[in-house]
């Protein structure tokens, strides 16, 4: 199929947080789309802040209903929570908080000008956290995660520590709720000045990839 030209093509908006179990379900399915529809659709990503506020606070205080729902997320959607993970949230002491994660993100877009790579970065954030149970708040953690991409690690640090990216991800925050967006994930296909929402919650490769496909099919019809 012919690609459709950068500047006319719709745009996939995957709407996730860093912290979000399902949205760690879901991200290997929008990669998965964003292979396929390579050329046909633009696939970015942006953070929610699921976690923010006065919700951010030791995950200790969360980790009973949270440590429930994980199993939901296994069964419905085939990935697996990593054993360092499951360690780290049964002590109790790590500071679940949206804000230093997605300000990663954050970073990275703005270092790359490149939001679909961005996509695959904030997957390897979540994985990092839910796999390998490392520390998001921490940003050495960052570093490991950068090489795949080439990022300059220096250049990484020196801005994520910035007091412009972290208003960089309250703006995110505020944007994610001013288009009304309230849990994550949440997929929106923009198609010229349209929005359409593709998918509330987790929803299976198959099923997104046929409203994907019925979207663009109504779009070429009109």
């Amino acid at each position: 199929m012919t690609p459709t030209p950068a500047e006319n093509r719709p745009e996939l908006l995957y709407i996730q947080d860093p912290l979000c179990g399902w949205c760690y379900g879901t991200s290997p399915v929008i990669n998965r789309l964003q292979e396929e529809f390579a050329g046909r659709v633009d696939v970015s990503v942006l953070c929610g802040g699921m976690v923010k506020g006065e919700d951010v606070g030791p995950i200790a205080e969360i980790w009973d209903g949270l440590k429930t729902s994980l199993n939901d997320v296994e069964d419905v959607t085939g990935v697996q929570f990593g054993e360092a993970f499951k360690a780290l949230a049964a002590a109790g002491h790590y500071r679940y908080d949206s804000e230093p994660p997605s300000r990663a993100i954050a970073t990275f877009r703005q270092l790359t000008q490149d939001p679909s790579r961005a996509v695959a970065f904030a997957h390897a954030v979540q994985t990092a956290l839910f796999r390998d149970g490392h520390d998001l708040n921490d940003p050495s953690t960052y570093n490991e995660l950068l090489v795949p991409f080439g990022v300059d690690v220096v250049e990484f640090q020196r801005r994520w520590a910035a007091l412009e990216s972290a208003r960089a991800a309250q703006q995110e925050f505020a944007a994610v709720a001013r288009i009304g967006v309230e849990g994550f994930p949440t997929a929106v296909v923009r198609i010229g000045e349209q929005g359409y929402v593709l998918a509330r919650g987790f929803q299976p490769y198959e099923q997104m990839r046929a409203g994907l496909e019925q979207l663009l099919r109504e779009e070429t019809e009109r």
